[in-house]
């Protein structure tokens, strides 16, 4: 099968009328003052470039950020058919790159220079120490960035996953795409016809699959850990290591642990399993969070919160599950999933909880087909216009409801009790009462899911009548809570009835140990039952459930740390 390269995708575009510049959107594309330029020029090297020639390679990481002074870029992916897809165009005054370029990420793009001019080029480095401490760089920046993103992710651009939607190895990819906000596009070996055409395209059998295909590489169902180093996320180092704090979870609570621990000088690293931002990060908007009254979605709320607490120093791997913490002699050692440990001097757990699945026969079968536990862009772009059943009554539910309520033409809520009012915050309630496109079904539940390969519709049932009701939809969100993340802490630290991390005086320890060097005292307020051992978040037994409060916990730790080391 032939394929176009850029420069021939370019020059099938010149047939037609001139490359003109791709417009701004929502501040995607912004154009640099001659001051900004200024001020990243400092220590740069401007560069003469000519037509044809590749500044940036989608596949490979970006070193320098390049700022266009003359002349024209532009932007393309690879399409499914392996040729070069001309996305945007750049002109003077405008910068390359994504997000992936501020956390050293492969390029999901590939930039060519179309019309000769000259390029400044500046140190990824650089850039990154310039969005730490210019304001007013880091938001014009950071924002295009994260739009940019975005778009990719729409766009279906990135990798692709070819795999069966039966297959949970299939399943566990496009989550861990999904939740880390890598551009990609699934392919279902059940009924996407181009997915055979694909893997005969790469020499790949159906046995094989799931595999993940990225410029010419094919990954024949690669762990997490193998994914993210292809892509270039961070991933625990292979060799022991030592430091002040270990956090272990990446949410909110885990996220602000971090940023507080690294700024105040302590040698900080943050494990997650999947990817930052926990639950929080798979909502599409929050509107009460201090500080943004035009609301932030959870996603950018969590590449920001990641790129603080990395300028302080913290280290934050993704793909590091730990399954075993272990006391000796005032440390800590923690045991990864692939036999790796590390040791720390103090630790917070931070892991947050695990959605709760609906007690509805074969149910299993349909999530990623129309059961979903998050309402990003993602979901959104899956689900099409509706009708759409949410079930739940807490504010996830209530963000998802306002958000999908935006493009879906139905919206039901469904809950158990009486009144929205008990669990979801009341802006959000007064949203949704004032939208035309969503029902409130008080005191019903999800009876029955049905479909063949993907979900088809749900039955209702009334529970004040008994009365049950099919709806017909393609996507059913279930946010109705979720359970702790803590079955590898047996032993290790108390855990209450229902498996969440009492601490302080609910912790009922005293610090006896002579290794410590302490008189007996009692838990300080967020310590667990092991002595410098700390619980903040969801995993913490009594938290509020509020990202605000998360983060809060999250700082006040570290604050109790200090007084644990005695400093």
């Amino acid at each position: 099968m032939s394929t176009k390269t850029m420069s021939e995708a370019v020059l099938d575009q010149r047939e037609s009328p001139p490359l003109a510049e791709t417009p701004d959107i929502h501040g995607a594309y912004p154009r640099l003052s001659e001051d900004q330029i200024a001020t990243l020029e400092a220590g740069c090297a401007r560069r003469t470039v000519s037509a044809g020639e590749v500044l940036v390679r989608e596949g490979e990481s970006a070193e320098h950020f390049f700022v266009i002074v003359a002349g024209k870029v532009a932007v393309s992916v690879t399409d499914d058919a392996g040729n070069q897809r001309v996305t945007r165009v750049h002109g003077p005054g405008r910068f390359l790159g994504e997000l992936g370029d501020l956390e050293g990420q492969a390029a999901f793009y590939t930039a060519e220079v179309v019309e000769p001019g000259e390029v400044l080029m500046v140190p990824t480095e650089r850039v990154r120490d310039l969005v730490a401490h210019d304001p007013a760089l880091s938001d014009l920046i950071l924002r295009a960035y994260l739009w940019r993103r975005c778009l990719l992710i729409q766009e279906g651009s990135g990798f692709r996953i070819i795999g069966s939607c039966y297959s949970p190895d299939t399943t566990r990819l496009r989550e861990f795409a999904a939740r880390n906000r890598l551009p990609h596009r699934w392919f279902d070996l059940e009924r996407d016809p181009q997915a055979e055409r694909l893997l005969q395209r790469f020499g790949v059998s159906a046995q094989d699959t799931p595999v993940v295909i990225w410029g010419g590489v094919v990954l024949r169902n690669p762990t997490n850990t193998e994914l993210a180093r292809r892509v270039g996320l961070p991933v625990p180092d292979a060799a022991p290591d030592e430091s002040d704090v270990i956090v272990v979870g990446a949410g909110p609570a885990g996220l602000g642990a971090a940023v507080y621990a690294a700024s105040d000088g302590l040698a900080t690293a943050a494990m997650e399993r999947i990817a930052t931002g926990g639950q929080a990060g798979t909502s599409s908007r929050i509107e009460n969070y201090l500080g943004f009254p035009g609301g932030i979605s959870g996603g950018d709320l969590a590449e920001r919160a990641a790129l603080q607490a990395e300028k302080f120093g913290a280290r934050i791997s993704v793909s590091a599950e730990i399954i075993r913490l272990e006391s000796d002699h005032g440390q800590y050692q923690l045991t990864l999933a692939d036999g790796g440990t590390m040791v720390a001097r103090a630790v917070v757990l931070a892991m947050g909880a695990r959605y709760r699945r609906l007690a509805v026969p074969g149910i299993e079968s349909f999530e990623g087909k129309g059961v979903y536990y998050a309402a990003t862009v993602q979901e959104a772009l899956m689900c099409g216009t509706g009708p759409i059943v949410i079930v739940g009554g807490g504010n996830s539910a209530g963000q998802a409801a306002v958000f999908l309520a935006a493009q879906a033409s139905r919206v039901f809520v469904v809950i158990r009790g009486d009144d929205l009012n008990k669990d979801m915050s009341r802006y959000l309630v007064d949203q949704i009462n004032a939208n035309p496109r969503v029902t409130v079904r008080t005191r019903t539940e999800i009876r029955e899911v049905r479909g063949n390969d993907a979900l088809g519709a749900v039955v209702t049932e009334d529970n004040r009548t008994g009365q049950r009701q099919s709806i017909q939809t393609r996507a059913l969100f279930v946010f109705i809570g979720a359970d702790p993340h803590t079955s590898w802490l047996a032993g290790a630290v108390q855990l209450d009835e229902r498996g969440f991390v009492p601490t302080g005086t609910a912790a009922l320890y005293s610090d006896a140990d002579g290794d410590q060097g302490r008189p007996p005292r009692q838990p300080m307020k967020l310590e667990t039952s092991q002595p410098g051992v700390f619980a903040v978040g969801d995993v913490r037994s009594g938290s509020v459930k509020r990202v605000a409060s998360a983060v809060g916990e999250g700082s006040m730790a570290i604050r109790q740390i200090h007084e644990y080391f005695g400093t």
